[in-house]
């Protein structure tokens, strides 16, 4: 259908990570919860990480998401949820490249 919107099975993090899950890996999402003024991805935006750095999907681009896959290997091995922000009053969003001047939270929680 053209102009149509469908859900993409091969590329949905939430479908990897029920595949990796399935593989033995263990598993942990990132989720968009919430945003302030210009922010990259919306608020429900996921990105699936397991135990190895693998990640899928995205929660905001650049190098937040490689902060974003090292919080989440430490919540896979701790078990326990983070709550994440970059924004540019952080000092960590310059040295991780969100200075669009925006705010993002993002939480991360093992799965399984």
């Amino acid at each position: 259908m053209e102009n149509s919107i469908y859900l993409d099975e091969a590329r949905d993090p939430l479908i990897i990570a029920e595949g990796w899950m399935k593989d033995g890996k263990d598993v942990a999402i990132a989720t968009v919860v919430e945003t302030w003024g210009s922010a990259p991805r919306p608020v429900g935006s996921h990105l699936v990480i397991d135990a190895d750095g693998n990640f899928h999907g995205s929660v905001s681009g650049g190098c937040v998401e490689g902060a974003v896959v090292t919080e989440a290997i430490d919540v896979i091995g701790s078990g326990k949820a983070k709550m994440l922000e970059f924004g540019v009053a952080d000092e960590t969003a310059w040295q991780v490249g969100l200075s669009c001047g925006g705010r993002i939270k993002v939480y991360v929680e093992r799965l399984g």
